[in-house]
């Protein structure tokens, strides 16, 4: 598998030849001139994740690119008259011999009282859990995992903390595109803290790609 960090949580997954794009958001925007795509996966309607300017660009590059998402970014996308399939918790689809599974219901709380939205972690090819915006343990081995590191939602000893719960043999960072530079606390405290129980941690930044 090979990950290329577009920026934030857009990411390029390439696996048994298949190009999958995550969250196509406002935080980022090399991910408009991306090709060659044949799926699209969309974790939750914030702005950070769905950028809809960006999404037009990018079926407009790869017109028979699979959107994949859940029922709150497709009621977004109705009203865009933009083409999707429903993929969310419990369910999944296979690409090309990929699997691709939903895991997870919610969004992980912002405020008591402040929307809540629908999150849905994809986990790819038995082997890379995304997990979108929330701390959800899918409860399968995971391999690599996306971790979320910044946010409005989260502070870095949870996202330690989930690592730990998770306990892939590699993490990298996701979910950082508000922290400009990059805070050395979000990648050298993690860093520091799972390799003292055995887990990797590549601190990716934006335009790097890495074989997993």
């Amino acid at each position: 598998m090979i990950i290329t960090k577009i920026g934030h949580c857009c990411l390029v997954i390439e696996e048994n030849g298949l190009r999958i794009l995550t969250d196509p958001g406002s935080y980022s925007t090399g991910q408009s001139d991306v090709r060659d795509l044949d799926v699209i996966l969309i974790t939750h309607e914030h702005a950070d994740h769905l950028h809809i300017p960006s999404l037009r660009a990018i079926l407009k590059n790869n017109p028979k690119a699979l959107v994949l998402t859940n029922r709150g970014v497709a009621a977004i996308l109705d009203a865009e008259k933009i083409s999707y399939t429903v993929l969310e918790d419990g369910e999944s689809t296979v690409e090309r011999e990929v699997t691709i599974a939903g895991h997870g219901k919610k969004h992980a709380l912002i405020y008591p009282g402040w929307k809540e939205v629908v999150n849905t972690g994809y986990f790819i090819a038995n082997k890379f859990f995304y997990p979108g915006d929330a701390f959800l343990d899918p409860k399968i081995p995971v391999e690599v995992l996306a971790l979320p590191v910044a946010g409005p939602w989260m502070k870095i000893s949870e996202a330690i903390d989930y690592a730990l719960i998770i306990k892939p043999k590699i993490a990298f960072p996701v979910h950082d595109g508000m922290l400009k530079p990059i805070a050395k606390t979000h990648h050298l405290v993690p860093g520091k803290i799972l390799a003292e129980h055995e887990i990797e941690f590549r601190a990716m930044n934006a335009g790097d790609r890495t074989s997993f």
